[in-house]
C-alpha cells in the first residue's frame, strides 16, 4: 500500500479543490425540489463546476456518464441522472460529486431532505453524518486508519442500522482513488499509521434496513437489497499535526 504524503503545494492546491467543491454543493442543495429531475440536478451541478475553471471528475471515470452522482431514496450511491426521474416531495436524495482543480481531485456527498420527511428517514441523515464525525474524532496523526473505521461502526451500531460494506473511502490526490481503502465497518487490524499530508475521502454509506447491496442492470446503480433507505455522507480531509482539516465544507453540513 502506496499512501502519498502531500506537499505544502499539494496541500494547497486540494484545500482550494475543496472549497470550490463544496461551493457547487451548496448551490445544488439550493436547487433540490419537487418537480426537478436528477438530470437538471446534473446538468446545472456540471455548469457550476465547469465555471470555477474545474473539471467534473465523475464524468466519464470508469465510463460513469454524468458529473453528479444523484442518488433516490433506496439508492446508495452512483445513481445514474435522468430526464424521468422527477424528484418528489418526501424523498431522500444523495449527491455525491468530485472535480478536479490544477489536477487535484476533491470528492464530497450529502443526503438532502426533500420538503417534508418521515423522523426515521430524517434519524438515518442525521446519523449518517453524525457517524463522520465520530470517525474523523480518531483521524490524528499517530492513530491508525482503522480507528476511523471502528468509531464510525460504533457509531452507527447503537441505532441498528446496516453498513454498506461493498463500498468504501479512499486516498484521494492526484487521483480521485488512492490508497488506502477506508472502510465504515469494524476491523480487526489497526491499519497504517496516519501522517500528517494524508488526503483521504472518508465516506459512511448507512442504510436503514440490512448493509447488503445489489447493483442494478446499468451496472452503476447500488440499491439497498431490502430496499430501505439509505443515506451518504463524505468529505475529503486532511490529516495534519492536530485536528483533521476537512477540505470540502462549505456553508451546508
Amino acid at each position: 500500500m502506496a499512501i502519498t504524503i502531500k506537499s505544502p503545494r499539494e496541500i494547497e492546491l486540494m484545500r482550494e479543490s475543496g472549497r470550490l467543491l463544496s461551493l457547487v454543493h451548496d448551490e445544488l442543495a439550493g436547487i433540490i425540489r419537487p418537480g426537478i429531475s436528477t438530470k437538471e440536478i446534473d446538468r446545472i451541478g456540471e455548469e457550476v463546476i465547469r465555471s470555477y475553471g474545474c473539471i467534473p471528475n465523475f464524468l466519464h471515470y470508469n465510463g460513469y456518464p454524468a458529473s453528479v452522482c444523484v442518488s433516490v431514496n433506496d439508492e446508495v450511491v452512483h445513481g445514474i441522472p435522468s430526464e424521468s426521474r422527477i424528484i418528489q416531495e418526501g424523498d431522500i436524495v444523495s449527491l455525491d460529486m468530485g472535480l478536479i482543480y490544477h489536477g487535484y481531485h476533491s470528492d464530497a456527498a450529502r443526503t438532502h431532505a426533500v420538503g417534508q420527511i418521515s423522523r426515521q428517514a430524517q434519524q438515518l441523515i442525521d446519523v449518517t453524518r453524525q457517524s463522520f464525525y465520530e470517525g474523523i474524532k480518531m483521524a490524528r496523526a499517530g492513530k491508525h486508519l482503522h480507528d476511523i473505521s471502528n468509531a464510525i461502526a460504533a457509531y452507527v451500531s447503537g441505532y441498528g442500522y446496516g453498513i454498506v460494506r461493498a463500498l468504501v473511502g479512499h486516498g484521494i490526490g492526484v487521483s480521485l482513488h488512492e490508497d488506502p481503502q477506508i472502510p465504515n465497518f469494524a476491523q480487526r487490524r489497526r491499519g497504517p499509521k496516519l501522517q500528517p499530508g494524508m488526503t483521504l475521502a472518508v465516506e459512511p454509506m448507512i442504510n436503514m434496513g440490512s448493509g447488503d447491496v445489489e447493483w442494478l442492470d446499468d451496472d452503476w446503480t447500488v440499491v439497498t437489497a431490502d430496499h430501505s433507505l439509505s443515506a451518504h455522507y463524505e468529505n475529503t480531509i486532511l490529516i495534519t499535526e492536530g485536528e483533521p482539516e476537512i477540505l470540502t465544507l462549505g456553508k451546508i453540513p
